[in-house]
């Protein structure tokens, strides 16, 4: 068996690679209501900490661990180097590449969503949050600022004062971007470094309107093999299960 680390597109993409060639339970954090669900089977909610996915690793007889989760997953990401190492199970991160600044950006880098916080008050008055619902609370302190935030879920409080919230789902199309940003006259983006294709377009948007983006710095993981994409992670797994 195969655990799949989920979440991502890269992981459904893997799933579904894997399909008939090999068993893989992919485990989903169980944070989104109605999350996109790979092929193959699936296994929702944590392990109980790393002591826990190292029990589940060995009682499964797990033969290899490939964690495709969000870049900014550091928990699991961190259990799961951690119990991998205890049950003695091969583990493989999959992580997208990190977005790049291009002629034309104003990217300002930010270490945590609380430093993003307090970059904005020389920046502009209007701010597309991309960060995701639970990252919503770090604003709560900014009542100057008028924020729109898109979320896949309605967010909890504590939230900004000032803040109209959009619910919707990726992918979102570049003239999809560029709408709204005029439609809401937003004069800064903040975002996480996702990376990936599939919510990039709003860096073009940005770019041609000649706003300001604050990008949240990914956080550090412990060292493990890592690769880039879909086809380097099925080359990494075949050459472990061949007898």
């Amino acid at each position: 068996m195969i655990l799949l680390l989920g979440g991502t597109a890269e992981a459904r993409e893997l799933a579904a690679a894997l399909a008939g060639e090999t068993r893989v339970v992919t485990s989903l954090a169980g944070r989104v209501a109605n999350p996109r669900l790979p092929v193959g089977e699936v296994r929702v909610g944590g392990f109980g900490g790393p002591d826990g996915l190292a029990r589940w690793l060995t009682e499964h007889g797990v033969r290899a661990v490939i964690d495709a989760t969000h870049p900014f997953a550091e928990r699991i990401g961190t259990s799961a180097v951690a119990a991998a190492g205890r049950a003695g199970v091969p583990l493989l991160r999959l992580q997208r590449p990190g977005w790049q600044p291009r002629e034309g950006d104003d990217w300002r880098w930010a270490d945590t969503l609380e430093h993003a916080a307090t970059l904005l008050g020389d920046l502009g008055e209007r701010i597309f949050l991309t960060s995701g619902r639970q990252g919503l609370a770090a604003f709560a302190a900014c009542t100057r600022q008028w924020f729109l935030a898109r979320c896949v879920d309605p967010p909890g409080p504590p939230l900004p004062p000032r803040i109209h919230v959009l619910l919707d789902r990726g992918p979102y199309p570049l003239e999809k971007e560029r709408a709204l940003l005029a439609e809401h006259r937003i004069d800064v983006l903040v975002t996480k470094d996702s990376g990936g294709t599939m919510t990039a377009a709003k860096l073009t948007a940005a770019r041609e309107r000649g706003i300001p983006v604050v990008v949240v710095r990914r956080p550090p993981r412990p060292e493990s093999p890592t690769v880039p994409d879909v086809p380097s992670a099925l080359a990494w797994l075949r050459h472990r299960m061949t007898p």
